[in-house]
């Protein structure tokens, strides 16, 4: 069948599509061990999509023992590397062939434009995957220096069962960040997706089993995060624990892994990145065009959107109109329509958030540029404007403060000094962005920023190669590249004297 090319084709599709809202527990779908369910409603319409079942900790422990189990089999652990990578080879080669299927899914559920579901959710999703599995069988250990009449051995060897616990934002790519790595190097998964979007990760679960993931390897409950999200941090059994999300729930899982077994902690949490824009900027209109999408696309619900726009006195002013008149073709639309940039956010509760914010961007004495407003209320969902401020400073609420919205603070700075404090004045430090025609001033900079990841004459930019992570209380560890394998293995030193 071919893919639907029109918001009427992809209605169609969305009638006739199968909703699963079932944990998957060792192999097979069901339902809590409560009988708990939670509503999933769709951003878009308001509408109910499916009942999902609402994990506890009676279903993390069924599900962790079961991770466990298997882990200690051998079945997946212990698999030849080359054929472990078959597999998730497969698995990436599912996710693609289901591509539309997983991309409604994802529309409906959090409300992002079908169109980037398709093509960056869906592909990121299965690019993330098969990446992960080619690297599996070429990874190689390391034999230390000795004397003749020894031999030290450096291996790694996977940690044993990883609870994943992943956003809202971009269910399914944030999930196969974390899944590629941690099933390419032997472990077992137990995947807990937000409770404001399960629906891809409950569908992927069974596509992992079609590709040959054995039972219990990945398993995924859904549920919310005060109940089975807690029950797989205190978890005993529970070797390590990746996260993504809030500062604020970062924090507390530590707390946690403290007050059980010590588990190891990787968290990847939020952001207030600077994108700076030089005088000296290479293209002005590329500049207003990167501001634009780094604050708008995926509706700001974005770790690393631009949302503090330093600009150097000289440029700010035509700065501020260029982006306006681009942010024109960023306004929400219906996510079905292709032809749409800019979805619902991902539910009532968070836009509301977000106007709280634009509140007080504007009673702290910041100028409302544009936007700010909700809009497509008839529809009964949940549609916001993208919004620029101007005359922010960096202690305003707006400035300091993540939104996860689509909110740019605009703040003016003279010379490179005082654009490097202003971007360092915040308790993040996920990503940046540097505009300049000058070399020396780019890298001066880029090193100057204390920020996990810094784009040069562009905004978001790195694939799967390049590490993703930040410093200060953005979190630890990194996503992406090689690197991420590190947190889903040990270090054994083996000495032998021969």
């Amino acid at each position: 069948m071919s893919s639907p090319t029109n918001r009427s084709e992809w209605e169609q599709l969305a009638k006739s599509i199968t909703i699963n809202g079932n944990a998957m527990i060792n192999g097979e779908y069901q339902a809590a061990h409560s009988g708990e369910t939670f509503d999933c409603i769709s951003p878009i319409d308001g509408r109910l999509l499916v009942k999902v079942a609402s994990c506890d900790y009676i279903d993390a422990n069924k599900a962790v023992a079961n991770g466990k189990a298997v882990f200690e089999a051998g079945t997946w652990s212990q698999l030849a590397p080359v054929k472990r990578k078959a597999i998730m080879i497969r698995f990436a080669d599912l996710l693609e062939q289901n591509a539309d299927e997983l991309a409604l899914l994802e529309t409906l559920d959090m409300g992002k434009p079908i169109q980037f579901a398709k093509s960056v959710d869906v592909a990121g999703a299965a690019r993330a995957i098969r990446w992960c599995g080619e690297a599996i069988d070429k990874i190689y250990d390391e034999i230390a220096p000795t004397a003749h009449n020894e031999i030290g051995m450096i291996t790694r060897e996977p940690v044993g069962v990883v609870a994943a616990i992943v956003p809202w934002n971009f269910p399914m790519i944030m999930a196969c960040w974390k899944l590629g790595p941690a099933l390419a190097t032997g472990n077992s998964v137990i995947l807990k997706p937000s409770e404001k979007s399960p629906l891809t990760a409950i569908r992927m679960a069974q596509l992992a089993l079609d590709a040959g993931i054995p039972k219990g390897v990945l398993n995924v409950l859904p549920g919310l995060g005060h109940t089975v999200g807690t029950a797989l941090a205190l978890h005993m059994d529970v070797d390590t624990l990746v996260f993504t999300g809030s500062t604020k729930i970062a924090k507390q899982l530590m707390i946690y892994a403290g007050q059980s077994n010590m588990k190891r902690v990787w968290l990847e949490a939020g952001g207030k990145s600077p994108n700076i824009v030089f005088n000296d900027a290479p293209d002005l209109k590329a500049a207003a065009q990167a501001a634009a999408s780094a604050i708008a696309f995926n509706q700001g619900e974005v770790c690393t959107a631009g949302s503090r726009l330093l600009v150097e006195s000289g440029i700010k002013d035509e700065l501020i109109k260029l982006i306006a008149e681009e942010l024109k073709s960023w306004q929400p639309g219906h996510p079905l329509d292709p032809e749409t940039v800019t979805g619902a956010m991902v539910d009532e509760q968070q836009m509301n958030n977000v106007l709280d914010y634009i509140k007080a961007g504007e009673d702290e004495g910041a100028t409302l540029v544009q936007g700010g407003k909700q809009v497509m209320a008839e529809t009964g969902g949940v549609y916001l404007q993208p919004t620029i401020f101007s005359g922010v400073n960096n202690k305003m609420t707006i400035a300091s403060e993540e939104i996860f919205g689509p909110v740019l603070s605009v703040i003016e700075f003279d010379g490179m000094e005082q654009a490097i404090e202003i971007a360092n004045d915040t308790i993040y430090g996920l990503a940046a962005g540097v505009w300049t025609s000058n070399l020396s001033k780019a890298h001066k900079t880029a090193k100057a920023l204390r920020s996990g990841m810094v784009w040069i004459n562009h905004y978001d930019g790195g694939d799967m190669t390049a590490p993703f992570g930040g410093y200060k209380q953005s979190g630890n560890g990194r996503d992406k590249s090689l690197h991420a394998f590190d947190k889903y293995t040990e270090i054994k030193a083996t000495w032998i004297v021969l």
